[in-house]
C-alpha cells in the first residue's frame, strides 16, 4: 500500500485581481496563509506524512472567496478569517471532520 507524501496538501487562494475585483487577496487570503503555515509548525503537523499549506493562484470562485481547498479529500471551503481557518484546522485537518458549515459545493 503506498502512502500520500501529506496526509493533507491545502491550497489557500492569494490571487490578486486588477482593479479593485473581488478577489481572495484583498478578503484575506494570504493572512489566513501565513496562520495556518504557523500554525501547523506549532502543532508539529506540517511536513512529510502530515500537513502543506501552499499558496494558489485563481480557482475561479472568487465570487465565494477567500477560498483554500484541502486534498486528497477535495473540500472546498470559504472562510471569514482566522477563527474559520483555526476550525477548518482544527476539525478537518487535526481531527478528519468535514466543517459543513464553510463548505462549498464541490
Amino acid at each position: 500500500m503506498k502512502m500520500a507524501y501529506y496526509k493533507y496538501h491545502v491550497f489557500v487562494c492569494t490571487n490578486q485581481r486588477d482593479e479593485g475585483r473581488q478577489c481572495c487577496a484583498s478578503s484575506g487570503g494570504g493572512s489566513v496563509r501565513d496562520y495556518l503555515k504557523d500554525r501547523t509548525k506549532a502543532l508539529g503537523m506540517a511536513g512529510p506524512g502530515g500537513v502543506r499549506i501552499n499558496s494558489a493562484g485563481c480557482f475561479g470562485r472568487c465570487g465565494e472567496g477567500p477560498v483554500m481547498v484541502v486534498y486528497p479529500d477535495a473540500v472546498w471551503y470559504s472562510y471569514a478569517g482566522e477563527a474559520d481557518a483555526e476550525e477548518i484546522l482544527q476539525e478537518h485537518l487535526v481531527n478528519g471532520r468535514i466543517v459543513e458549515r464553510l463548505k462549498l459545493p464541490g
